[in-house]
């Protein structure tokens, strides 16, 4: 009888929502800026942890980075049905990161960006955020007294997250690229092919239909429950009051990586070489992903020639934006176990 209740017990475990028990520990938040290696530019950083702890291993440790238009703390630590991808990886006993590039959230929006876009040229491209990466990484590093943590980048930041670990294998334990960027066969998902300005600006109906290109049609309104893209939107308003602002309200994003996507991306010239990443690795994606379709993951796992382990996983009826659909709890689930695996 015994063991039959302690199997209902661990059964009711595994079934409740974020896949803890009702003690899952109460979570510190700290958000703060710390100086960029240049002058001038202040980098936001937000943590999460268990209360009352202070000391993690390095395998217990880990930073997020955004993709190219929308900052981190829209994505990784909006609460959804009371619940963020940052507060899973908490409540799992973990030191989670995230970060804003320059030009993104509440990191530091250079001058031109107040300006219109067209007096200036394209600003904040990759080899810039690695740079920023690197300060936030290195910080983290001397906070926590350790030599390495764990790295996860979404969109075009598996581009500044494979970057980075190419050039910095001895700080990272693992990597994950989650809808990797590749080399593109297609028309670019943003940015058009007409002159670039300093940034670009997005309004809320083209997001909506950006999100939703390549889902079958009959699936669209059962991808994302009722409320969360308008919190999302939100949310990212309240990241960028100038662009909110204006009529109608925008979020503004740096032309840096639509730069990069010419010059790299659609030019057959990786702005990296996957095979430079000796650390364990995971791609992955969503079925419907219409911006980093399947055929980028599938190259980038095929160049990582000599990471220790690796693996791809697809995460069925998703998009690009996975992390904020129906199906989310399976990427959250997919990434933690792999993050989670012994040494």
């Amino acid at each position: 009888m015994g063991r039959l209740l302690a199997l209902c017990v661990l059964v009711l475990i595994a079934m409740s929502p974020t896949g803890v028990d009702a003690q899952t520990p109460r979570i510190t938040t700290e958000s703060y800026h710390i100086p960029a290696r240049d002058s001038g530019i202040q980098l936001y950083v937000r943590n999460k942890r268990p209360d009352g702890v202070t000391q993690f291993k390095s395998e217990r440790i880990l930073l997020f980075v955004h993709g190219a238009t929308y900052p981190s703390e829209t994505a990784f630590d909006l609460q959804l049905d009371g619940l963020s991808w940052m507060d899973y990886v908490a409540q799992r006993g973990w030191d989670v990161y995230l970060m804003d590039v320059r030009g993104y959230g509440a990191s530091t929006r250079p001058p031109q960006m107040s300006l219109p876009p067209t007096e200036n040229q394209p600003i904040v491209n990759t080899d810039v955020a690695v740079g920023d990466v690197a300060t936030v990484v290195d910080h983290i590093l001397a906070r926590r007294g350790v030599s390495k943590i764990n790295l996860m980048g979404w969109s075009w930041g598996t581009a500044i997250m494979g970057a980075y670990t190419a050039q910095n294998n001895a700080k990272v334990e693992r990597v994950v690229l989650y809808a990797p960027l590749w080399l593109i066969k297609d028309a670019p998902p943003i940015g058009g092919q007409g002159p670039l300005g300093a940034y670009r600006t997005v309004a809320r109906e083209a997001a909506q239909q950006r999100w939703v290109r390549g889902v079958p049609p009959d699936k669209v309104n059962n991808l994302i429950p009722a409320g969360w893209f308008d919190a999302w939107w939100s949310a990212n308003m309240a990241a960028d009051p100038e662009g909110a602002r204006q009529t109608p309200p925008v979020v503004r994003a740096p032309n840096g990586i639509i730069e990069d996507l010419r010059k790299h991306w659609m030019s057959g010239a990786p702005h990296y070489d996957p095979a430079n990443i000796t650390v364990p690795t995971l791609v992955i994606l969503a079925e419907w992903d219409a911006d980093t379709p399947p055929y980028m993951a599938q190259a980038v796992f095929a160049k990582l020639t000599n990471a220790p382990r690796k693996r791809m996983v697809m995460i069925g009826e998703g998009t690009h934006t996975v992390i904020m659909e129906r199906n989310r709890m399976q990427l959250f689930n997919e990434v933690q176990l792999f993050l989670d695996e012994p040494r």
